[in-house]
């Protein structure tokens, strides 16, 4: 039996904090090769959205499925684990350097410390110097360096291109160009992006307050 493509779907999503209403029936697929663009003003709801996908909040009503190789849809649980996840409040150990945070993040995934310094020297990063004494922009690339570390099938960037120059935003675009080679990915915005991916491969979502 050959394997199955990644794909994300959701469907009716809603999340609710006490009486107010973050999520109501949002819905979207994503394939192999593709990018859910999720675009709306803050307070809408993408961050929420997100955090959903990633297990990381339960849905009050909805389904999410994310199947990967062996065509059953992940639990909560295995799709915290499996995801690649990129936020603005993404919080490392400040006192360990740049190297040393994903250094100690690979041991606990059981996978070579030589695959985050490849990623780090990617976006340009200054490994040696503590994640505490970096720059915003800076800060920005060693998160995402940490969810790319494990290769996920599945990334999801919450606003990934915020206080990045745009020598930066051309590196990150070009690690997400060859991601989607191999997986997918859902992209959370305040505002519309021009993406340099073909347009077939964007699928994108509005969300309103």
């Amino acid at each position: 039996m050959s394997a199955r493509p990644a794909e994300l779907v959701f469907t009716d999503v809603r999340r609710d904090f006490g009486g107010v209403r973050a999520l109501q029936q949002v819905s979207a697929t994503v394939g192999p090769g593709q990018l859910l663009l999720v675009v709306g003003p803050n307070g809408c709801g993408k961050s929420t959205l997100l955090r959903c996908l990633a297990g990381l909040l339960r849905p009050q009503a909805g389904t999410i499925e994310y199947r990967e190789d062996e065509g059953n849809p992940l639990t909560p649980e295995e799709r915290r684990r499996r995801v690649g996840y990129v936020a603005p409040d993404l919080a490392l150990y400040e006192e360990l350097t740049a190297r040393e945070n994903l250094d100690f993040f690979a041991r606990l995934r059981g996978i070579e410390t030589a695959r985050g310094h490849e990623v780090l020297a990617a976006l340009e990063v200054p490994g040696s110097r503590n994640f505490g004494a970096l720059s915003s922009g800076m800060r920005q690339r060693v998160r995402f360096a940490w969810a790319l570390l494990h290769r996920p099938r599945l990334l999801l960037l919450d606003e990934p291109f915020q206080n990045l120059d745009d020598a930066a935003s051309t590196r990150i675009l070009g690690l997400l160009g060859e991601h989607l080679a191999q997986g997918l990915a859902v992209l959370a915005s305040p505002t519309p992006l021009t993406l340099p991916f073909a347009s077939g491969s964007i699928v994108e979502l509005g969300l309103s307050r």
